[in-house]
């Protein structure tokens, strides 16, 4: 036991540490706008970005990820906070705790090995490409100014150019020291931390939500708690599984959804928001050397600290540093790998890819995205496994028997091909079908098989099925209806 939790909490502290400290400090304006989309006061998304993110640490499976706050789960809440108000959110975000945990209790996380690699990068790429629009509105309109573009692009050349002089430092941290810093001294007229919105000045309180506990209360927030579920649950387990990658290591993905329930529950008993897994905020632990789930702990610590004792200091962080960051983190979350394979690759990954982006993008709905990849990849699927049919035959010296050899697998997308394969007009007496190398999917699949006899049967000719493999023989015998007396007349539809 104490080597595992030496593993898990202390293998990496300095590392932790230090990329704690980025997290807290780029978690905090992001916390903000998100309190401000979803239309609730700046506090609601910072005592949720500490508590999640506290709690996740102990909670969670996947060390080194950060969960917090997000956008994707600020937009679901817009007209539950518009038509209901805040009470009703809170009761929401319990709910959607209670359902996530359900979620992991089922083994609904097991679901992500349906997920494609296709689906995965085209969600990555597409979170990049929101990541990068998110920054666009402090680089333009009222707030774009040479001051913030050179600030930003100074920003940049820190994050890119201080590794080369030194790793011990995460250059995120240099960055937003560095240039607010020069903030101070130049006494700048650009954006900061403080212009974002108040910061709360109190620790967060227990918050039991003040609405009726009725089946009229449940109707109200049940689809918005079921679709906040669904969204945290797939960019979570999303996000672990690019964490996995980029660590080389694995993560249970059932106990983070049971992690990620217990978080929203704790988020919705201090009066914060419901929240997921940070793609970015992970990236930008991983890449600063977090690792272990004591990044997770501290930067939720962190955050509290920043906002409530030292809001003064943080105040003064311009937002071209954090801009500058979160711009690190889009290029490289973004699988540039990606568009130079697009030739490369077979066409139907590309497809879904690209699809995957373009419906996230468009809809900024991860879940959207998600659903119409996995789509795409099982039609693609099937329609190239249901090709790997092939059907050869012989016929016997005196002409009145033919042998069928059927390869491949029989199912919903290849049950028309099998049927074709076999020539029903042929004057013959016997006919046997060689099944040991097949196998028959589903009731579709039998269907065909029932329609290939009972054809053959009906010009007279004598069939015998050989080969059929235990499963495909109980389908079968559970569905088949050519061994029925009157199977030809209803194949007939008399």
């Amino acid at each position: 036991m104490f080597n595992t939790i030496k593993q898990h909490w202390f293998s990496n502290t300095k590392g932790d540490l230090l990329s704690a400290l980025v997290v807290a400090l780029a978690l905090i304006p992001e916390a903000i706008a998100f309190s401000i989309i979803a239309g609730v006061d700046p506090k609601v998304g910072l005592y949720a970005s500490f508590a999640i993110c506290v709690i996740i640490a102990f909670t969670g499976a996947r060390p080194g990820m950060i969960s917090a706050a997000t956008g994707a789960m600020a937009l679901l809440m817009i007209t539950l906070v518009k038509e209901h108000g805040l009470e009703y959110l809170l009761a929401a975000t319990l709910l959607t705790g209670i359902i996530q945990i359900i979620f992991g209790l089922l083994k609904l996380g097991d679901l992500m090995r349906f997920v494609s690699r296709s689906v995965v990068t085209g969600f990555v790429n597409a979170l990049a490409i929101l990541i990068f629009m998110a920054q666009l509105p402090e680089l333009s309109g009222t707030y774009g100014s040479m001051t913030v573009y050179g600030m930003t692009a100074l920003g940049l050349a820190i994050i890119y150019l201080f590794p080369y002089l030194t790793k011990a430092i995460p250059s995120p941290l240099v960055c937003i020291v560095v240039l607010t810093a020069l903030t101070l001294y130049f006494d700048m007229d650009i954006r900061t931390v403080a212009d974002m919105g108040e910061l709360p000045d109190s620790l967060p309180v227990f918050l039991w939500p003040e609405v009726p506990l009725t089946i009229e209360t449940l109707q109200i927030i049940f689809p918005y708690a079921l679709a906040l579920a669904v969204v945290g649950i797939l960019e979570s387990l999303m996000t672990a599984t690019i964490v996995d990658d980029l660590t080389d290591t694995s993560s249970d993905k059932n106990r983070e959804c049971v992690g990620q329930g217990v978080a929203n529950i704790g988020s919705g008993l201090i009066g914060g928001m419901a929240g997921c897994a940070m793609i970015g905020q992970s990236v930008i632990n991983v890449k600063s050397g977090g690792r272990t789930r004591l990044s997770a702990l501290v930067a939720g610590v962190l955050l509290l600290i920043f906002v409530v004792f030292l809001d003064n200091w943080v105040g003064m962080i311009p937002m071209a540093a954090l801009v500058a960051v979160m711009i690190m983190v889009s290029i490289g979350t973004f699988s540039w790998s990606s568009v130079r394979d697009l030739r490369t690759n077979p066409k139907s990954s590309s497809i879904v890819m690209i699809a995957t982006v373009a419906v996230v993008v468009a809809t900024h709905n991860l879940a959207y995205g998600v659903l119409v990849g996995v789509l795409l990849s099982a039609l693609f699927f099937a329609n190239k496994v249901g090709q790997l049919l092939y059907i050869s035959s012989s016929l016997s010296a005196n002409g009145q028997k033919r042998d069928y050899q059927v390869v491949g697998q029989v199912f919903f997308s290849s049950a028309e091909q099998f049927i074709a394969g076999f020539d029903f007009k042929e004057a013959i007496e016997n006919v046997t079908i060689d099944l040991s190398r097949a196998h028959f999917w589903d009731i579709t699949a039998i269907s065909s098989l029932d329609k290939v006899v009972l054809k053959f049967r009906r010009e007279g000719t004598e069939v015998t099925l050989l080969g059929l493999n235990e499963a495909s023989a109980t389908l079968v015998d559970k569905f088949a209806v050519h061994q029925r007396p009157d199977a030809v007349d209803k194949l007939m539809g008399h």
